[in-house]
């Protein structure tokens, strides 16, 4: 059993800036600094983060984050099995203030996170970009919803997706703290796991293909 308080790290886990870690979409991929400038750290990006099964903590108990970016300023990711309800894309576009016509599809939502609930990133496969779309591992790629909902509702969107509302971030060194004292297990990105798997069984199989690769 591990000796560890795992309920320090909610209320650190809420007070990270979204200036510190997520920036705009149009300036996010810019602004974050290249690997090359992050010399000797072990760098989560990613990775699935699986919830260690003693970790309890509300929103987190048997999560699985795909992490987006890590590096010495802090981490962010995206929760990949929690999803809430299926919206129409045209319902959704129409919020954001964007044109939906034509647009009948509709689309699964996903918590993506306890920070910034009202920002909505697409997960997707790395066939498809964006000027703004951040390369996660070149299989797998974020980009802010409302382009890609648009050319998803058109047909024109990227072969596999997932839309969240919401990220999970960490601030500088917490990440590593955390996985360091057992709060997450870590396992190599899988598609099959972020897009594909049966949502309800997403931690469990995290779990088996830990134990496998050990």
């Amino acid at each position: 059993m591990l000796l560890w308080d795992f309920k320090q790290f909610g209320y650190r886990r809420l007070v990270v800036t979204a200036a510190a870690i997520f920036l705009p979409a149009t300036v996010l991929h810019a602004a974050l600094p290249p690997k090359s400038d992050i010399p000797n750290t072990v760098t989560f990006t990613g990775q699935l983060l699986v919830a260690s099964p003693q970790l309890r903590q509300n929103g987190f108990s048997h999560a699985v984050v795909l992490v987006a970016q890590h590096n010495r300023d802090g981490a962010f990711g995206i929760v990949i099995n929690r999803p809430t309800a299926t919206r129409s894309i045209a319902g959704l576009l129409r919020a954001f203030g964007a044109d939906a016509s034509g647009i009948k599809k509709n689309i699964r939502v996903f918590l993506g996170g306890p920070s910034e609930p009202a920002v909505a990133l697409i997960v997707h496969s790395g066939e498809y970009r964006r000027p703004d779309t951040l390369d996660i591992d070149g299989r797998v790629a974020l980009t802010s919803a409302v382009d890609v909902l648009v050319d998803i509702g058109t047909g024109k969107g990227p072969r596999k997706s997932l839309l969240a509302f919401g990220y999970s971030g960490w601030a500088a060194g917490q990440l590593d703290d955390e996985v360091a004292h057992g709060v997450w297990i870590t396992l190599p990105e899988d598609s099959d796991l972020v897009f594909d798997d049966d949502r309800s069984k997403v931690w469990a199989d995290a779990i088996e293909r830990h134990k496998a690769i050990r």
